[in-house]
């Protein structure tokens, strides 16, 4: 059976050349497209792809609708196909509940391969990239069980995260895709659940737990 493909892209040309790939490959059935984060879920809820490819980079909060449609629509599959090479931005995607991360510049038959390789419930990273992300990922598991005791969301849990690598409030906005604004009120909550006063003893207490997690792993 063909896998039904949905894609979304903020630029209109490079969108319509991924559709009019698809559309002449007879594994693929393209069942929709869009151009923001609500087309991602309205697409989802109407149509129920098998899988979703989609930037990160678009109107909307991409990461929040994916975490979101993954948890709504377990059945459903993200392949994120963006141009950046920055490794918190995957790790971030797929904590929110993305399948794959393919760097733009690579070939069609890799997206394919992604595309195929998720449907069967595999993971997959562009060549050559993964190897880093992987590394990520595991820092980011150990410091998540460090912190999961307060329950901290996941935006909550990804801005410590960024936090603990040093990232400005502006960084942490552009890297999760949200404003500065949203970055300033998950500070304040996790000021309250932490029980501190300011944005560096946020960066300290999540720094002990980190360190705390690490010694009673080694013990």
């Amino acid at each position: 059976m063909s896998i039904r493909v949905a894609f979304f892209d903020d630029h209109p040309i490079l969108l319509e050349g991924l559709v009019g790939i698809f559309k002449t490959l007879d594994d693929f059935e393209v069942v929709g497209q869009g151009y923001s984060a609500d087309d991602i879920l309205g697409t989802a809820k109407t149509l129920v792809p098998d899988v979703l490819v989609v930037d990160l980079n678009m109107p909307g909060d991409v990461l929040e609708t994916i975490a979101s449609v993954a948890k709504e629509f377990p059945g459903i599959r993200f392949v994120i196909f963006t141009a950046s090479t920055n490794v918190d931005n995957a790790v971030c995607a797929l904590e929110a509940g993305a399948n794959g991360y393919v760097v733009k510049g690579s070939t069609a038959a890799e997206l394919v391969a992604a595309l195929k390789g998720v449907v069967s419930g595999e993971t997959y990273i562009t060549n050559g990239f993964a190897s880093k992300v992987i590394a990520a990922l595991r820092t980011a598991a150990t410091r998540k069980q460090s912190v999961e005791k307060f329950r901290f969301s996941l935006r909550e849990e990804q801005v410590v995260r960024l936090l603990l690598n040093g990232s400005t409030n502006r960084e942490i906005a552009r890297k999760l895709q949200i404003s500065e604004k949203t970055v300033k009120q998950y500070m304040s909550s996790l000021m309250q659940k932490l029980n501190v006063r300011n944005r560096l003893e946020v960066v300290l207490a999540a720094q002990q737990l980190s360190i705390a997690q690490a010694s009673k792993t080694l013990q």
